[in-house]
């Protein structure tokens, strides 16, 4: 599903901020790839992305597809949701979130829940250093496979 978009504007946005104080260089290939990872709820992994941005960038490799996705992600700046056939998957939404995985499509959806972030760090997570996040994957089949 396409996000609306004065919602990618506002990512975009964000994007632009957090890059600047990241210290992130701001290229023309690393705006489209992000712009394009926050244009979708799919969660996409980097050969989708590639195949999506070379229609607007026929020459971008997607080597660089690759290294800015995850340059990208150590900076925090975007997130990997998980494996899924293999693949590593992203996401533009930094906002505190859960998923719910597919486990026949592997369609990855997003979703809010007031009790999973009230959640306390488990004990055992805080023994073995200092969370910085808690993220709740539910596995399942979605709607869409359960009506085929």
């Amino acid at each position: 599903m396409r996000i609306p978009k004065a919602i990618v504007h506002k990512q975009m946005e964000k994007f632009l901020e957090a890059c600047r104080e990241q210290g992130v260089k701001i290229t023309h290939q690393r705006l489209e790839i992000y712009r394009e990872l926050a244009s979708t709820e799919e969660h996409p992994d980097a050969i989708m992305l590639h195949r999506r941005i070379r229609k607007r960038m026929p020459t971008v490799s997607l080597d660089t597809v690759y290294r800015n996705l995850r340059l990208l992600e150590s900076y925090g700046i975007i997130s990997i949701v998980g494996m899924s056939h293999e693949r590593l998957r992203f996401d533009a939404n930094m906002e505190p979130h859960h998923h719910f995985s597919c486990v026949e499509c592997a369609k990855i959806i997003d979703f809010q829940s007031d009790r999973a972030r009230r959640l306390p760090w488990p004990a055992e997570a805080e023994a073995c250093g200092k969370p910085l996040s808690l993220r709740l994957e539910v596995r399942g089949v979605c709607k869409d496979c359960q009506k085929k």
